[in-house]
């Protein structure tokens, strides 16, 4: 049985701040919703589900995220899942340029964890805390192939 990841779907505070996080970061916005019924009820599982959604896309066309806000039943805030909880861990992201993402990342107040890591020459890496609190890699790949 063949199997492909549609998305990934992530709960926010701020629907408007995360898009124009992403989309600074160099995804674009596929789409946008707001979404209710029964229909909704039924596939989240959650009884008068009522949220406004967006699907956002890596320029490359292969991955995708499904950001929603919950406009009922409110939103729980949750503490920031911390890197070695076990779980839904982090987004991860290829970037040309580390630097010029991090710069991005701190026009909306987004900084590393801890700095930004060198792995074996091959790839400079580092996690940082997004909006509502969401783990994002970015890696640059240095060597060449």
């Amino acid at each position: 049985m063949p199997i492909k990841l549609e998305n990934v779907g992530i709960a926010v505070r701020d629907l408007e701040a995360t898009i124009a996080f992403f989309t600074d970061l160099g995804l674009t916005v596929l789409g946008r919703d707001t979404v209710s019924g029964e229909w909704a009820d039924t596939a989240v599982g959650l009884d008068g589900n009522h949220a406004k959604i967006a699907v956002l896309q890596t320029p490359d066309g292969h991955g995708q995220l499904e950001l929603f806000e919950y406009l009922h039943p409110d939103a729980i805030e949750t503490s920031p899942t911390l890197p070695n909880e076990i779980g839904m861990h982090r987004v991860a992201f290829s970037v040309d340029d580390i630097d010029a993402s991090l710069e991005i990342a701190a026009k909306h107040g987004c900084t590393p964890l801890r700095g930004v890591a060198n792995y074996q020459d091959i790839y400079k890496l580092t996690y940082l805390r997004g909006p509502s609190g969401i783990l994002v890699m970015l890696a640059q790949k240095v060597k060449k192939d």
